[in-house]
């Protein structure tokens, strides 16, 4: 890096993006497949993931870029790889379920979110229901059933039906 005439470094407009390093996603973000892997969980450690390689903006959509930007083209390509990040941390009946061809990360986010999401009501019944009747016979040990209390009070969460910590508890 040279200097300028005020004596402050240049910045180099090649630098690398931190994206570009990630040589394989699926050893930072578990595969989401809705049983071992919740949407929850998945949401969460793929947003750190995002927000540690800088392209939070890529699935949250807060900032816009248009083809007269600068960095569009750059931008274009990032893209690519958040999405392919997106499909390569989904179980193989997931992806196929929201693969399009000429979308965008935050497209195939938002896609996700709907499968999840949708019919709120619903899935938090059945969620509730599922959670109600869940007893520590059904599962292998105590921890297995207190993971799983957890998770399915993490999805009611999701679906607008949060368990207070109270009852998560008794």
């Amino acid at each position: 890096m040279g200097k300028d005439d005020s004596g402050s470094s240049e910045v180099n407009a090649t630098a690398l993006h931190p994206a570009y390093t990630v040589t394989n996603v699926q050893t930072k973000i578990r595969t989401l497949d809705g049983v071992k892997v919740t949407y929850s969980s998945w949401t969460k450690l793929f947003r750190l993931h995002a927000k540690t390689y800088k392209v939070l903006d890529h699935i949250d959509g807060t900032k816009a870029h248009v083809e007269t930007d600068p960095g569009y083209d750059q931008w274009v390509e990032i893209d690519a790889l958040v999405l392919q990040w997106v499909y390569n941390t989904l179980s193989d009946d997931l992806m196929v379920r929201i693969l399009e061809s000429d979308t965008t990360a935050q497209a195939a986010w938002n896609k996700l979110k709907t499968n999840f999401l949708n019919n709120k009501g619903s899935r938090a019944a059945a969620l509730e229901q599922e959670f109600s009747n869940l007893n520590l016979a059904a599962c292998s040990s105590m921890e297995a059933y207190c993971q799983k209390l957890k998770d399915l009070a993490d999805q009611l969460g999701d679906v607008d039906n949060p368990v207070t910590e109270s009852r998560l508890v008794l």
